[in-house]
């Protein structure tokens, strides 16, 4: 019997779903309440499958089998409350296309570092010579590669909407690499909500699986304590020399996990202490899967960093500017912060996800001359920060906040985008706010 699929959004995810689930006999109905971008509605119209955009037909996608929907959807829509109560099954992408494909899955999620991870992880794979895609909230999505072109591996970046929706998702390695409050208007304002959703990884984890996790994390360190794993846990630490995954003393990482290989990290792609982090978790997902250690470091070595993620822009008169646009939280300017040196002109503000600056107070304080904040409503970095950082101007542009910033900056300082805040409110999106950067400090002259 033909079951009925609704597809709710009709972006990547959601289109890749609508291909997967018609080559496999389903009836399908993609509905997405905004408008659909020609690119996607070209591929809908040519493989016959049925679309609405602008509106949800709710009679229709209430007599649905089964749910695929959007992460970008919470569950306290009032269609998704109208599906919970009929009892109809809503899963995500992933969860769907998980059943498809005999991939071994390397999935990566944590609040900061995974996106960095995931690339980092998918291009040792990859120059290591497997047949590898890359899917999940980076690249192409992963139910359209499993109909297009299955590969034998994935590497996943999974962030806590897309994991809700999972429930026999099985990576053959799950990697967690820190829980810090963020989305918490998702769940409810309760940090443990957001910590379960985290969790729903390894939820499925077993004696013929891998869990990496960063011991070091508090938050990760104290839910081990409590949370059992039938699997094989491997640590990483940045201060544990018996992590049963890796360890770095920041001159070397050791592989912990039998092979002896201790890698030198001048060597490796990535600087700071987080990417030490994101590395290592790298590095150990890729032993898992019984490649040679000895090659690693050569491998690696071709890496660049994602766009927005502490990208290197230029040094114009002297001074470094750098794009983390993608910081917006403030746990990710911690780590940005803290693989800077001193004097640092800091770009901050945009929309505040309740942010609690006191956690790079002192980060602040020692490396920070300057605070440009750039937003509609600066008032919050004003009070946190009136009284410990010299100098602190508005601005209400980015080109406005690169002019502030040349004027402050010294020969030998660092220009710092890195936002701790959401950028809807003077930018589309965090690419828009760090391709604009990017362009108007490539035109300084």
């Amino acid at each position: 019997m033909t079951k009925n699929i609704s597809i709710l959004g009709a972006g990547e995810s959601g289109t890749g779903s609508a291909l997967l689930a018609k080559s496999k006999g389903f009836s399908v109905f993609v509905s997405d309440q905004g408008n659909i971008s020609p690119k996607y509605k070209a591929v809908l119209t040519e493989h016959g499958i049925d679309f609405e955009e602008g509106q949800h037909s709710e009679e229709r996608i209430l007599s649905s089998d089964l749910v695929i929907k959007s992460p970008g959807i919470p569950d306290k829509a009032p269609l998704i409350k109208k599906l919970i109560a009929k009892q109809i099954s809503i899963i995500s992408e992933i969860e769907f296309a998980s059943k498809y494909t005999h991939a071994k899955l390397i999935a990566i999620t944590g609040s900061n570092g995974k996106t960095t991870t995931t690339l980092f992880t998918y291009h040792l794979l990859k120059e290591m010579g497997l047949h590898v895609g890359l899917a999940g909230n980076v690249g192409k999505s992963f139910a359209w590669q499993v109909w297009e072109e299955d590969h034998d591996y994935y590497v996943l970046e999974l962030s806590s909407f897309q994991l809700d929706g999972t429930y026999s998702l099985k990576p053959f390695v799950s990697i967690l690499l820190n829980i810090t409050p963020d989305h918490l208007d998702r769940y409810e304002y309760k940090f443990e909500n957001y910590i379960d959703s985290k969790f729903r990884i390894a939820q499925n984890a077993d004696a013929s699986t891998f869990l990496i996790v960063h011991e070091d994390d508090p938050v990760l360190a104290k839910e081990m304590m409590t949370r059992l794993f039938d699997t094989n846990i491997l640590g990483i630490s940045l201060k544990n020399s018996h992590a049963s995954g890796a360890y770095s003393d920041g001159e070397y990482i050791y592989l912990n996990n039998g092979s002896g290989t201790k890698l030198p990290v001048d060597q490796l792609p990535l600087k700071g202490k987080h990417n030490l982090t994101n590395m290592m978790a790298g590095f150990i997902a890729a032993s898992t899967l019984g490649l040679d250690t000895s090659k690693f470091v050569e491998m690696a070595s071709t890496f660049k960093n994602a766009a927005h993620r502490l990208e290197f822009v230029r040094v114009y008169k002297d001074v470094t500017y750098i794009n983390d646009s993608k910081a917006t939280n403030v746990d990710s300017v911690y780590y940005a912060l803290d693989a800077m040196p001193k004097n640092v002109v800091w770009i901050a503000g945009g929309v505040d996800k309740g942010n609690d600056y006191s956690a790079i107070e002192t980060l602040v304080k020692e490396r920070v001359k300057a605070l440009v904040c750039l937003g509609k409503d600066n008032s919050k970095l004003h009070e946190f920060f009136g009284n410990k950082v010299s100098k602190i101007v508005d601005a209400s542009s980015m080109k406005e906040a690169i002019n502030q910033s040349t004027t402050l900056a010294a020969s030998g300082d660092v220009v710092l985008l890195s936002p701790a805040c959401a950028s809807f409110d003077l930018f589309n999106n965090y690419e828009d706010r760090g391709d604009q950067f990017k362009a108007l400090v490539s035109e300084l002259k």
